[in-house]
């Protein structure tokens, strides 16, 4: 009789793991994850911590892929006035093997008063360091820097920013700053630290427009959301001046099958905002806005939206030769609610 075989026992974390903005001292902290500028601001926070608690902290970096054999010790020896260190090691990613092995070693004893921050990216390379890390050796934490992939983790992130600052934005405000800088963290974050340096008041969707009007007017979701509330004229003025400024068809119509599949995904569902949010995966304000846009729909004309969304994404992707005209087609159908018209 053949044998099943095992599924394999996944390792036991022995250390804490952190989100980016819970980092603190430690002797050894792991900085994991893909979202480099989550992680270079949690480290620098990490830096200004210790920096307050002490300014003669001495502050060091390697990089692991060009590692000198002995660097580490070398940094981590006491010095003659006895300074706190902080050494930061980059690229742990694709270090040398000299740098796994005497990283190892130092873990079994970590100096004190020092602080070793290593910093991995992802990937396999490492595996045997990262493995004793979580396994306790160097009785360390981990700072874990995912990537910000949904849109509800996104707008967290930016209202974080305001909260934290002590200033009131709206939530429309907050959804159109989000639209307009999805595709990079950090750019969002450099609007956010824009919009509380340069405005006293209530940051409301009128002051988004006024200091990013180009970048949220041309934005796709701002076509999407034109578009799906019905108005068709002027959807195709703002798609002719995105595509006229430069704006790729591909993200045009990402941006409309994120609102379809979230309009989809809503529509005929029961319960409150927070419920079919936890349901579904959303933030409980998409479930809401994606209730106010199936107004006026039918579920037959959200269904021919999302099949001819189909056939456009296929088209502006190299399947149709002329991907303007299939995306003007869309948006009329769109606006149109789905239901055909002689446009």
């Amino acid at each position: 009789m053949a044998i099943k075989p095992t599924a394999a026992k996944k390792k036991t974390v022995a250390i804490p793991q952190l989100g980016w903005n819970r980092i603190r001292p430690a002797r050894v902290v792991l900085v994991s994850g893909s979202e480099g500028f989550l992680a270079d601001r949690s480290i620098r926070v990490l830096r200004d911590s210790l920096k307050a608690k002490d300014p003669s902290l001495e502050i060091s970096d390697i990089e692991a892929d060009s590692y000198a054999p002995g660097q580490l010790i070398t940094l981590a020896s006491p010095s003659l006035f006895d300074e706190p260190r902080l050494i930061r090691a980059t690229n742990v990613e694709k270090c040398t093997d000299a740098f796994i092995t005497e990283v190892l070693a130092y873990l079994e004893s970590p100096a004190e008063d020092t602080c070793l921050v290593l910093r991995h990216a992802g990937g396999v390379r490492g595996k045997k360091l990262l493995d004793a890390l979580r396994g306790g050796l160097g009785d360390g934490i981990e700072i874990v820097c995912a990537e910000l992939k949904k849109d509800a983790e996104k707008f967290e992130f930016a209202a974080a920013e305001f909260q934290t600052a002590g200033r009131r934005i709206s939530a429309g405000a907050l959804r159109a700053l989000v639209s307009a800088f999805s595709d990079d963290l950090a750019e969002l974050a450099s609007a956010c630290r824009q919009l509380l340096s340069d405005t006293g008041e209530e940051i409301t969707e009128a002051t988004v427009e006024r200091y990013y009007s180009g970048r949220v007017e041309t934005n796709a979701f701002k076509v999407a959301d034109v578009a799906i509330a019905g108005r068709y004229g002027e959807a195709l003025i703002l798609l002719r001046h995105a595509l006229a400024s430069g704006a790729d068809p591909v993200p045009i119509v990402a941006a409309f099958a994120s609102k379809l599949r979230t309009m989809a995904k809503v529509s005929g569902g029961r319960g409150s905002s927070g419920q079919l949010a936890s349901r579904f995966g959303l933030a409980p304000w998409q479930v809401e806005r994606a209730q106010r846009d199936l107004r006026g729909w039918s579920d037959d004309g959200l269904g021919r939206c999302i099949v001819l969304l189909a056939e456009t994404d296929a088209a502006v992707k190299g399947g149709g030769r002329d991907p303007v005209y299939s995306l003007e087609r869309m948006i009329a159908l769109v606006s149109a609610r789905g239901e055909p018209t002689g446009r």
